[in-house]
């Protein structure tokens, strides 16, 4: 089973940067997509910031030149450097991993796999 354990989380106040990190428990070249999404409570989840097996990127319009999401597959790790953290930013941050598997009877499908979620807080 795979396993995705977040770190980097915290308290920062207002114009502050983290990073977030997510070790994977295996290569991270099995998946096709990785990436960070955010929840906040009685809110669903969003996503973040996403890259793919081949580096492209995308994010959402709220992390578009603040948040840079990136990979280490020597060290099977996904990284978020946010900066100019804004109060609206706190939520609870998930790792993300999507690969695709298939069987000797199931036709080819994706997987998606979750940490357990990092705490971010912004203070103003």
């Amino acid at each position: 089973q795979v396993q995705l354990v977040e770190s980097g989380g915290g308290l920062v106040q207002a114009g502050g940067s983290l990073r977030l990190s997510c070790a994977a428990s295996e290569s991270i070249w099995s998946f096709n997509d990785m990436g960070w999404y955010r929840q906040v409570p009685g809110k669903q989840r969003e996503t973040v910031a996403l890259i793919t097996s081949r580096g492209s990127t995308n994010y959402a319009d709220s992390a578009e030149g603040r948040f840079t999401i990136s990979r280490d597959p020597a060290k099977n790790m996904v990284y978020l450097q946010m900066t100019s953290l804004k109060p609206e930013d706190t939520a609870v941050y998930y790792c993300y991993a999507q690969e695709w598997k298939a069987g000797p009877s199931d036709p080819p499908h994706p997987v998606d796999y979750w940490g357990q979620g990092t705490q971010v807080t912004v203070s103003s």
